[in-house]
Order: C-alpha cells, then sequence, then structure tokens
C-alpha cells in the first residue's frame, strides 16, 4: 500500500520542473492523500449462509488518495477535475448486529469539478469552495474464491478548503469533501398529479452512499 501510493506521487511530481518554468499561473495540480468515511445502504435480507441474514451492505471508512487538476479560467474560478481511490473492504451488517467482511474493494471517484478561489491570486492563503458531477466506481475482489461483480453509479461531489502558498510556486491544500453517491430506488408509493386524478406513477426513494473524505496535498502552480 505505502508503495503504490509513494508511485503515484512520485509520478505526479515529474510535473514540477515544468510549473517552475512558467510565468503565468493557468493551471494547479495538487496530489493528497487523507482519509475517507463512507456509509452504506439498506438492503432486502439476503442468505449468506448458516442461516445469517445480511440486511445492509456498507464499504469500510479507509486510507484515500488521489490528486485534482484545475485550469484557472480567470482569477476566482477553475474548471477541472478530481480523482480519488479509497482501498475499502465490503462490509455486511448481519441481522442482529454483527459485522462482517466479505471482500477487499476498491472505490474510485471521477469527477468534473467547478472551483472558486476567494480572495486575491497573489493571496498567500485562499479559501476554496467547489462542487462537481461525475462518477463513483465500486470494485470487489473475490468472495470466497468467487468472483464478484462490482458497478460504476452516478455522483456528486462538493467541498472546500484552503490553500497556503509558502511561495509562488507551492503551497499547502487541506481539504473537506462530501460525495454522495446513488446506489438505488426503492418504492415510495403513488402519487397523482391533483388537477389530473387519471395521471398517477409510482415514486421512488432514492438511496445514497456517502463519503466524508478530509485530505492534505501540495499544490504546485504552473
Amino acid at each position: 500500500m505505502v508503495r503504490k501510493v509513494m508511485l503515484f506521487f512520485g509520478s505526479l511530481s515529474l510535473l514540477v520542473p515544468f510549473a517552475l518554468a512558467q510565468d503565468e499561473y493557468k493551471v494547479e495540480l495538487t496530489p493528497f492523500i487523507g482519509y475517507t468515511f463512507s456509509e452504506g445502504v439498506d438492503i432486502n435480507p439476503t442468505d449468506v449462509g448458516n442461516g445469517q441474514l445480511v440486511n445492509r451492505v456498507s464499504p469500510t471508512s479507509a486510507l484515500a488518495y488521489g490528486f485534482t487538476l484545475d485550469y484557472l479560467a480567470s482569477e476566482n474560478f477553475g474548471v477541472g477535475f478530481n480523482f480519488s481511490q479509497q482501498d475499502s473492504s465490503l462490509e455486511g451488517r448481519i441481522q442482529g448486529g454483527s459485522k462482517q467482511n466479505f471482500a477487499d474493494m476498491k472505490i474510485r471517484n471521477y469527477h468534473g469539478i467547478f472551483t472558486y478561489n476567494m480572495g486575491d491570486e497573489d493571496s498567500p492563503m485562499r479559501p476554496f469552495f467547489f462542487g462537481g458531477l461525475g462518477a463513483t466506481q465500486y470494485s470487489p475482489g473475490e468472495i470466497e474464491g468467487n468472483s464478484s461483480v462490482g458497478g460504476t453509479r452516478f455522483s456528486t461531489t462538493w467541498g472546500g478548503g484552503v490553500k497556503f502558498f509558502v511561495s509562488e510556486n507551492i503551497g499547502i491544500k487541506g481539504t473537506g469533501r462530501w460525495t454522495p453517491t446513488y446506489i438505488k430506488s426503492d418504492p415510495g408509493g403513488i402519487w397523482c398529479n391533483p388537477w389530473y386524478p387519471w395521471s398517477c406513477w409510482v415514486v421512488g426513494n432514492p438511496n445514497y452512499s456517502h463519503q466524508f473524505e478530509m485530505s492534505a496535498g501540495v499544490t504546485f502552480r504552473f
């Protein structure tokens, strides 16, 4: 795990010489590492053997790492891309209260983001806020020797933090981020249009899996 993280940050650091060679700042690259608190969704009770019924599945909270790449369209607005990976596991809640880990699982987030940076471009400290749209990919490993099927779901991401620049090109960035991922919808009843009583349809209650990430990274401006 440590080796993968070091290789990841090492590959991104190859871009630093190009960052230092520029005079006008149009791009910010931030490799980061942090921790993600995750939660799952309730499911219909499912027999997993020995009479045990699982009624909720969740990714476990775990280490996360990734990068953000922003193009600075103006002094305050940026548009970019955020990628993160969480080295988690798939956990089931057994009816009665106990829990069981079924498999290791990678969770990858891919989001296009829009960022608002507060303050002036030359300010050493710049709070920021962002929001974005994209997808979350769940990739579980084998479960008791059997291959498993993951999936990709629509998700949004929202957050903010602060950047503190120790030089013109390099800064420290702290970020808090919330990523709700749509998993499924449960039947929520029937809704009828009060103006057209014959117009009725089934409505659903959406179920989301939430990720709450706290991270820190080094920002390179170029």
